[in-house]
């Protein structure tokens, strides 16, 4: 019998672990200043939302003044101004290529002036939709 209840207790998958106070007040401020959220802490740190509810209760500031708290909120506001950042450095990313793109278009342009030949057409090059004016008009009927 003894053998049995010790299978199940190494089976277990979940430890026992112990936070210590100064921590728990770190983690609490830090959900107070909007830095991180209960969702962030209990799926970083492996705890149940229900304990970390239990720190806000007791370490609290807000609480013991009164005040209240929309704490998620805040989240998603964070991580908006997180995704807009994103997409303000793959702007600057795509600006830096098209640059590179223009400045090789240009230089094509004066090498086959200087030299009267046509790169694009002896290399293989096509043009891309929008890349520019071709010289060539054409007209439907």
């Amino acid at each position: 019998m003894a053998q049995q209840h010790q299978l199940k207790t190494n089976q277990n998958p979940r430890q026992n672990r112990y936070f210590s106070e100064g921590f728990k007040r770190q983690k609490v401020e830090e959900i107070e200043k909007n830095i991180v959220s209960i969702a962030e802490l209990s799926k970083e740190y492996k705890v149940t939302r229900s304990s970390i509810y239990k720190w806000i209760y007791k370490y609290s500031l807000m609480r013991k003044k009164g005040e209240r708290q929309i704490i998620e909120v805040e989240s998603d506001t964070r991580k908006l101004l997180q995704l807009k950042e994103k997409v303000k450095e793959l702007e600057r990313i795509i600006g830096q290529k098209q640059i590179i793109i223009d400045f090789q278009e240009k230089l094509l342009e004066i090498v086959e002036e200087e030299y009267k030949i046509d790169v694009k057409k002896k290399l293989g090059f096509k043009l891309s939709a929008g890349s520019g004016k071709t010289g060539i008009n054409i007209t439907t009927e």
